[in-house]
């Protein structure tokens, strides 16, 4: 369960990351003359195999099931940051190791889990990958943590005023 002071951080970084993320897949399939219809059907694929057979609702599947694959990266670096504070003093090494977890679960792990054939990755996708999981995900994610934990660090620590 996530704290309430994670909330909003929480909230606010799986939106913007999720978004930001899902544009650059509907540009990469858009630029390779795909339908981001069907990209999305094949994201719902991975937990829900005949996903890409579902249409309209395979589509909204795949934009779900992206969005809670980010409120999971983004969940589980606010909860290790509350914990870890220090983590969060140098935020461009903790987006850069955070990025690089996240690539190696993601791209070493998950997807030739579900998708043997893709492995290994070519070094086009190694590039957009590892842009999408530093710069797109990590490094908003590290930096509204900071923003926005740092703001709950001093109100829990000020004086209440009567």
């Amino acid at each position: 369960m996530i704290r309430s002071s994670l909330l909003r951080p929480f909230l606010l970084a799986t939106l913007i990351c999720g978004t930001l993320d899902i544009l650059l897949a509907v540009f990469l399939t858009l630029q390779r003359g795909k339908d981001p219809a069907g990209m999305l059907r094949f994201v719902a694929s991975g937990p829900f195999p005949p996903a890409t057979e579902w249409g309209a609702g395979g589509a909204a599947l795949g934009l779900a099931t992206h969005f809670t694959l980010m409120a999971i990266m983004v969940g589980s670096f606010l909860v290790l940051a509350s914990q870890r504070p220090a983590l969060l003093t140098r935020p461009l090494l903790a987006g850069l190791a955070f990025g690089l977890i996240t690539y190696v679960i993601m791209n070493l792990i998950v997807v030739p889990l579900r998708w043997p054939a893709a492995f290994p990755p070519k070094p086009l996708g190694i590039a957009t990958q590892l842009f999408a999981h530093l710069v797109l995900v990590a490094l908003p994610t590290v930096l509204i943590a900071k923003a926005m934990l740092a703001k709950v660090a001093v109100a829990e620590v000020a004086p209440a005023t009567a």
